[in-house]
């Protein structure tokens, strides 16, 4: 099964059957104790599906199990964990230290520690070739498509684009309260009493996440199918992450008519680009996407608020009627 279902269920069972914040804090939120296997063998793995049980229980090339990884700083692993950590090696081997960043204590002391101790990086010869290479960024998560779509966001190239977005996570916001940051440059959370954590992570919503557990379901299938299954006026909330970039026209306009079809008068619709794009107009027919209001304005501020730095833009559209 896919690792992200796999997760999904794990972080599922968890929420609903580890004993309290404290224990499901240390197994996601630091993921690096043997505790946290041994409460998935005590309390977790008859719980979880099979599919998902045989995921976690499967021997890897070392001869531990998957499990095992949350012994070890689950986040140091699988296919970003690694391109993360080959691109703080690729930095160390010049000299620099991307981590340094997570020292500054004011928003002006992240930026000349940026300058200084990491920017350089896109200057080395090796670095501005690995960049001109599409496969290299296939572990970030960015196909073909989006790495056209970035490499045109530029004149200067993919190379000055991610420049200026690492530029953005590293300096744009309070380090102490980006999560993101903290996993790209240091590959975990922060320590501390009051690390910056995603919401899930929060001490003040674990209850909800606990209590609402039951309404989450993990599926791998496609949403377009998933739409055309679902009764008309069935649902108010869309979240596309960044799926659309690599669509086709005719992907994107099956998409959007089973989404209007399906949307509640007043539905929102969100989703990221990896270029700064509109994306939709002059691909998806004005008789599909004329039902709905981009909300210009509010997109834009919304980008600016953006913490990951990763993408081009967010965009919000609501359906007319209201």
């Amino acid at each position: 099964m896919g690792a992200h279902i796999a997760l999904g269920r794990l972080k599922i069972c968890a929420a609903q059957n580890l004993p309290d914040y404290e224990t499901f804090f240390r197994f996601f939120g630091r993921a690096d104790a043997r505790a946290n296997v041994a409460a998935y063998d005590r309390r977790l793995r008859t719980k979880l599906d099979p599919a998902a049980r045989a995921y976690w229980d499967k021997r890897t090339a070392f001869g531990s199990r998957r499990i095992g990884l949350f012994a070890r700083n689950f986040y140091r692993h699988g296919l970003l964990g690694h391109v993360l950590g080959a691109g703080h090696t690729l930095a160390r081997l010049h000299g620099l230290d991307p981590s340094i960043v997570l020292r500054a204590k004011t928003l002006d002391e992240q930026r000349a520690l940026y300058e200084k101790r990491l920017a350089p990086i896109f200057d080395k010869p090796l670095v501005r070739w690995l960049l001109k290479q599409p496969a290299s960024l296939y572990g970030l998560g960015i196909p073909p498509a989006q790495y056209r779509a970035l490499a045109a966001d530029s004149p200067l190239g993919i190379g000055a684009v991610l420049s200026e977005r690492v530029e953005r996570l590293a300096c744009g916001f309070d380090i102490r309260e980006n999560y993101f940051a903290w996993q790209a440059f240091g590959r975990r959370y922060a320590p501390g009493p009051n690390p910056a954590l995603p919401p899930y992570l929060q001490r003040e919503n674990f209850e909800a996440v606990r209590s609402r557990s039951s309404r989450v379901r993990y599926v791998q299938r496609s949403f377009t199918d998933i739409l055309c299954d679902s009764p008309p006026a069935s649902f108010d909330r869309y979240a596309l992450l960044d799926a659309q970039d690599w669509m086709n026209n005719a992907e994107l306009t099956a998409l959007w008519t089973e989404i209007t079809r399906t949307a509640r008068p007043g539905a929102k619709v969100i989703f990221r680009t990896a270029a700064a794009e509109r994306l939709l107009p002059g691909r998806v027919p004005e008789s599909v996407l004329s039902a709905w209001r981009y909300q210009d304005e509010l997109s834009h501020e919304l980008s600016r608020q953006d913490r990951s730095s990763i993408y081009g833009a967010f965009h919000l559209y609501t359906l007319e009627g209201d």
